[in-house]
């Protein structure tokens, strides 16, 4: 790993984007090496009694080597080796590598409305900065892409850089719900099978309870899984299926509501059209109309 760093300027283009980079770098330190190192500018410069307060999202991926993390909301923590911490806007906070290991690190600062928006729907908790992913390549890749992309500077590069941004914070949600679900669930296959189902029968109706017996898993346990996978209960995902495809025939089959609700194994059209409109807020009809006139 080569040392690098950079501070970028922010033009008002930027900001209005809602989502932009405002410094990078990556930096291995040594056994016993001062951290941070003191060519970084003031303002990002911290000693570890004090801890370090400032203005922005960060994201640091601990690539190599071992040390500890501590924030206002998060105790002592120790990091290892594929752990990422989130540092998050005006919340205390400090960490350091161990002397005996140093570490590698990659960052990213980044401010904006979406990282706001994010936050404040509690994607990522403050109580819970730090994230262990592995050795993860794509991961890596991302945070390199954005590194190379800031060397050059190029003409739009914040628009392309946040893109690669926002999709390193999916990649981080997916990992850490995905091991999170693997430590703690052992039905990942019963619940791929389930949706397996769900799609093959989206024209039909589906006990679920009678798919969780043919699994050999209680439906309680069954439910309780599928919505910590999925984010939704089994029903709620098979609605959406059915809800999904029936906007895709409203728009594309010339069929009336009616031959639409029976097709997707609605009770009637009256039923079909009540769902439609309180999930989506507008009537199969008028839907249609929006889309079509």
């Amino acid at each position: 790993m080569n040392n690098y760093y950079k501070y970028l300027p922010i033009s008002k283009v930027d900001k209005s984007w809602g989502l932009y980079v405002v410094n990078v770098g990556c930096t291995k330190i040594a056994k016993a090496q001062r951290y941070p190192p003191g060519d970084h500018p003031s303002h990002h410069y911290f000693k570890w009694e004090e801890g370090r307060i400032f203005d922005e999202f960060q994201l640091i991926y601990i690539l190599n080597g071992e040390g500890v993390f501590e924030s206002k909301s998060c105790p002592l923590t120790p990091v290892k080796p594929g752990t990422l911490l989130m540092l998050y806007p005006y919340e205390w906070h400090r960490f350091k590598p161990n002397d005996e290991t140093g570490w590698e690190e990659y960052w990213i600062g980044c401010k904006g409305s979406i990282l706001q928006h994010i936050y404040n729907h509690h994607f990522f908790p403050k109580e819970t900065p730090t994230y262990y992913l592995g050795t993860n390549e794509s991961i890596i890749n991302l945070f390199t892409d954005v590194i190379e992309q800031t060397q050059s500077e190029k003409t739009g590069y914040q628009q392309l850089v946040s893109g690669m941004l926002l999709h390193l914070f999916g990649k981080i949600f997916s990992l850490s719900k995905q091991l999170n679900f693997g430590k703690k669930n052992k039905h990942e296959d019963v619940i791929n099978k389930a949706m397996s189902v769900m799609h093959a029968n989206i024209n039909s109706y589906l006990s679920f309870e009678q798919l969780a017996r043919e699994f050999c898993i209680s439906y309680s346990l069954f439910r309780k899984a599928f919505k910590l996978y999925t984010g939704m209960s089994p029903n709620q995902y098979f609605l959406q299926l059915k809800l999904n495809k029936a906007k895709a025939l409203l728009l594309n089959s010339g069929n009336s509501v009616k031959q639409i609700a029976e097709e997707l194994g609605f009770e009637s059209a009256y039923s079909f059209s009540k769902i439609f409109k309180a999930k989506t807020g507008s009537s199969p009809n008028y839907f249609k109309k929006k889309f079509l006139s």
